[in-house]
């Protein structure tokens, strides 16, 4: 990497962390909370919102259905706050849903969970930032009607302060997340207090709209499945609760005592909140359309639907500008720093995979900050297309959105209920039973309405998009098997055995020239410090006249070793070579073969293109070969040393190389004249 790209690189990333750092970068509650839980609790922004969304096409008169429907999803989040202070506590690894599930009901359900939460954690990016860009738009139109560019940009933030470290991005999502609590708390009691207590008459900007049903009047089974549909948009409201079970480690000691203390401060915040902005919006009357065009009949020209988080702070600070800026401002901020739970989950998911071999072992490797640095890019990458892809429409979003964390939620706690009854077989102290059985419990309530939910979010949202995360949580699972397999079989045929360690007869060692240059003497003289047992040179005659100068100069120098000439009537240098090369294996069966090939190492990326590739492509041939060695032998040319003396800090490795060898390279150096005296026998060079 150049002077320049590690300078971007350290200011973007920051410098390298040893990896005894490790333990210092471990997360107190207090800063756990905004980076494991920003997820959960920045969907109470939008998750009243879609409930009031989805009763809109039934009229105004569903709204009243509306604190009916927060309370059911209310139940089911403590339901699955409570039974998630289990999972911590019993599987504290940081495996969550994934070792719960693979432990306790194999590893097919492990695998379902883990594509369930992958496809999950990339639509939590996806549809936080879209929210954001939602938000901020009612602020700013530029941002309205460019919401694509906005969401690209914002990921592409997060995803830099996500590879600064887990500890840094906590410590700078801390305060805007706090912020965000400060200010809709604020809202909710500073609303309440006007009206109930100073009889105030607060009203949204959208109260005074007439709201019609769109389509048919909903009765019978077209009600149920609204109210139903209502529900699973509100239940967005429990994502990224499962979280915090997959970032114990990240937790300061004791972590499952902490990780447990920060689900509760979650799901107190959270619901305190979202039944808060219902119950707000229900009094101040503000409405939310799933089309405002025809569904506001008495909307004025060029209406412009604000949220329902920007409606209320309008109406509760009405005489308070600033806060209404504070509430708008902080929601979008929250809402883009949301993502900052699946930029910690989906790596360490990735990473734990990675290491059970289902998904490549880059992703199991921390990068400069001690932060699963692939992982981080790759999700980033996902999140960005499905940004495109749907236009940064929340709505859109919102239907592939839940499907797979309640997925992983029902397997997880049907997990649980085999592990306690598995744990209760063996244990005889009563005081322990009974708390088993009361985890038990809490785990089969929990998985009984997660389940209940799951086959809800499947029936109504199925055709509205949720196929779509449905099929790519089978590509995943299919994906991940295909990976192990591999991994399986690479596995089982590099077990050394009882034959692995007898040495080959003989090494037959050949060096491919094509001129007698400092390159080729080189290659020479190192083939000769090995001490193979045959030795010889190779070229292929595919010009008279270059072949004929070689086998002169060759004869001049009084080289120690034979030099044989491969014909080639069809100009071919890559397959003649290769015959020979099988000819020796076939006549001798237990002799290595080993190639030596001269090697340039050139300074520009310009100077591999205008070199001859044929040693390349040849390189590419032998190591496919049973029984043949390929070995490089570097000459540097100047421009490599120049970049060299520019680029101190460059890594071994880095370094461009191109590869010379063969007839009708216009660009290797000229020929020993004829006349010249012979030189000295090739040394090694030092």
């Amino acid at each position: 990497m150049s002077k320049l790209g590690v300078a971007v690189k350290r200011v973007i990333v920051g410098r390298p962390q040893r990896s005894d750092r490790l333990s210092h970068n471990l997360l107190p509650k207090r800063i756990a909370l905004p980076v494991f839980a920003s997820d959960a609790m920045s969907s109470v922004a939008y998750a009243p919102e879609e409930i009031f969304l989805t009763l809109s096409l039934g009229g105004v008169a569903f709204y009243s259905l509306a604190p009916w429907i927060g309370l059911a999803v209310v139940v089911v989040l403590l339901t699955v706050v409570t039974s998630y202070r289990q999972n911590v506590h019993a599987y504290p690894s940081g495996g969550g849903d994934y070792e719960v599930a693979t432990v306790n009901l194999g590893r097919n359900a492990g695998l379902t969970v883990a594509s369930a939460l992958l496809v999950d954690y990339t639509l939590t990016v996806a549809v936080s930032i879209s929210a954001a860009a939602a938000n901020i738009g009612a602020l700013i139109p530029f941002v309205a009607d460019h919401k694509v560019i906005f969401a690209v940009v914002a990921i592409g933030l997060l995803t830099a302060v996500n590879l600064r470290g887990i500890r840094e991005s906590g410590a700078a999502f801390a305060i805007p997340v706090y912020a965000f609590m400060l200010g809709i708390v604020t809202m909710i009691i500073w609303g309440f207090t006007r009206i109930l207590l100073l009889g105030d008459h607060v009203q949204a900007a959208s109260a005074n709209l007439d709201l019609i049903a769109q389509g048919n009047a909903f009765t019978g089974l077209a009600l149920v499945l609204l109210v139903l549909r209502s529900f699973t948009q509100g239940a967005a409201a429990l994502t990224g609760v499962e979280a915090i079970s997959n970032g114990v480690p990240a937790f300061r000691k004791p972590k499952s005592r902490n990780a447990a203390t920060t689900l509760l401060l979650l799901g107190v915040v959270s619901v305190s909140m979202f039944m808060g902005l219902i119950a707000l919006a229900q009094l101040t009357g503000a409405k939310i359309a799933e089309d405002p065009a025809t569904q506001f009949i008495n909307a004025p020209a060029g209406y412009v639907q604000q949220t329902m988080v920007a409606q209320l702070a309008d109406a509760v600070f009405s005489s308070f500008r600033p806060g209404f800026f504070f509430v708008v401002v902080m929601t979008a901020l929250i809402l883009a720093l949301a993502a900052n739970t699946a930029f910690n989950g989906f790596p360490v998911l990735g990473s734990i995979l990675a290491q059970d071999r289902y998904l490549p072992r880059q992703l199991h490797t921390r990068g400069d900050r001690l932060a699963f640095s692939n992982g981080i890019l790759i999700l980033a990458g996902f999140a960005i297309i499905l940004v495109i892809g749907f236009q940064a429409e929340v709505t859109r979003l919102i239907p592939l959105y839940t499907v797979g964390v309640f997925v992983s939620f029902t397997l997880s706690q049907t997990g649980m209920v085999l592990h306690w009854r598995r744990l209760l077989r063996t244990e005889t102290d009563r005081a322990a039973r009974r708390r088993m059985r009361r985890a038990q419990s809490i785990n089969g309530f929990g998985a009984a309405m997660t389940g209940v939910v799951l086959i809800t979010v499947l029936i109504t949202k199925f055709t509205l998009g949720a196929w779509i995360a449905i099929a790519a949580m089978a590509g995943f699972f299919v994906l991940m098997k295909a990976i192990q397999k591999h991994y399986d079989r690479v596995t089982a045929e590099l077990v050394a055995g009882d034959v692995d360690g007898v040495l080959p007869s003989r090494n037959h060692a050949i060096v491919l020239v094509s001129t007698l240059h400092k390159p080729a003497l080189r290659a020479i003289a190192y083939a000769r410090a090995t001490r193979p047992d045959v030795l010889e040179g190779l070229t292929v005659n595919v010009d008279e006249a270059d072949t004929k100068r070689l086998m002169r100069d060759w004869e001049q120098r009084k080289l120690p070793l034979p030099l044989k000439v491969v014909e080639s009537p069809y100009r071919e240098i890559t397959k003649p070579v290769l015959d020979y090369v099988k000819r020796i294996r076939t006549s001798n069966p237990r002799d290595v073969v080993t190639v030596f090939i001269p090697e340039y190492v050139v300074g520009h990326w310009w100077e591999q293109v205008l070199h001859n590739q044929s040693a390349l492509r040849l390189k590419g041939r032998l190591l496919f070969q049973p029984g043949v060695m390929v070995t490089s032998v570097p000459w540097q040319l100047a421009s490599s040393e120049r970049v060299k003396a520019r680029r101190p800090e460059t890594p071994p490795g880095s370094t461009r190389r191109g590869y010379e060898f063969g007839p009708g390279d216009d660009n290797r150096p000229a020929a020993p004249s004829p006349s010249a005296e012979p030189a000295e026998p090739a040394k090694l060079p030092k």
